[in-house]
């Protein structure tokens, strides 16, 4: 087997071309040059026996071994980066924070992030990225990573923060027209609009296990959109309620189902850095268990 702990210019350009998507731009945060960011990924093939790139005049793909050898080799580089960290632990915390958070959650995480954990940590550079999609913690070089949801993907540190209350809501103008229901079978015979991911209808779930697919004539793949659709009268919404716990208390939503049990969305943050976890990561793990708590008493 090869000796890679003397290849440790070689895999870092390898990584960096991973994150950045050529020589080009992995040599800019390497300062260096494509052609020694390219031949230093050549040295580490040809030491580790296989291709990790196909190259094309237009294109660098990785291969299946690619993929492979940069899931196991990106975290340890991470740790490896992070760990001057244990013996200076007196050093302010700084450098770059790369967060993902789902869209949805933004407006009321943001706030407080800019309003107070910026300010507290002022040589952080804070990179955010809004998607309600699981993203590649590794493949796309997040630092951390914010999901409502089951985590989907394996060999990632994940911290629990909190379980989020859902909610079936709809406007007044619906209900008029509809009558409120009484029942589990009333709600699941109104309109709703529905909740969609990569294509697919997302059932309506009840604490106890029963589900149903709602019926409706509008389709969105984001919370914020759901939110509009029933604003708007055009359907019923299953969502988390923090997201309109402000428009059941200003009554421009009402709560359709205050007395069904209905499940709880756990909210996970998510990081690869193993026990060696930069000072910057954990301090924002810790902050956001805060805010998490407050998201669930909405």
């Amino acid at each position: 087997m090869p000796n890679l702990l003397d290849e440790t210019s070689g895999l870092m350009a390898f990584v960096r071309t991973v994150e950045a998507g050529s020589f080009t731009a992995a040599a800019r945060d390497l300062s260096t040059t494509p052609s020694a960011v390219s031949k230093s990924v050549a040295r580490l093939e040809k030491k580790i026996g296989t291709r990790l790139f196909l190259r094309s005049t237009r294109a660098l793909t990785l291969t299946q071994d690619g993929q492979a050898f940069f899931e196991r080799v990106a975290p340890l580089l991470r740790e490896l980066d992070a760990s001057d960290e244990a013996i200076r632990p007196e050093a302010a915390p700084s450098g770059r924070l790369r967060i993902s958070m789902p869209g949805e959650l933004a407006p009321l995480l943001l706030p407080r992030l800019f309003g107070t954990f910026a300010k507290d940590y002022p040589d952080f550079q804070l990179d955010i990225g809004l998607t309600d999609r699981f993203v590649n913690l590794v493949r796309e070089d997040y630092d951390v990573v914010l999901r409502a949801g089951s985590p989907m993907q394996e060999d990632l540190i994940v911290r629990r923060l909190a379980d989020l209350p859902m909610a079936i809501v709809a406007s007044p103008a619906l209900l008029e027209l509809t009558g409120r229901p009484r029942s589990v079978d009333d709600l699941s015979g109104l309109p709703f609009a529905r909740y969609t991911m990569d294509g697919a209808i997302q059932p309506v779930r009840l604490a106890d296990g029963t589900t149903f697919i709602p019926r409706g004539r509008v389709d969105c793949d984001t919370g914020s959109a759901l939110i509009q659709a029933a604003l708007s009268g055009l359907g019923a919404a299953f969502l988390l309620r923090c997201l309109v716990a402000d428009d059941v208390q200003a009554g421009t939503l009402v709560d359709l189902a205050p007395e069904i049990a209905l499940p709880k969305l756990p909210l996970n943050i998510l990081h690869a850095y193993g026990r060696t976890v930069p000072a910057r990561v954990r301090l924002f793990c810790d902050y956001m268990a805060g805010e998490a708590r407050t998201l669930a008493d909405l």
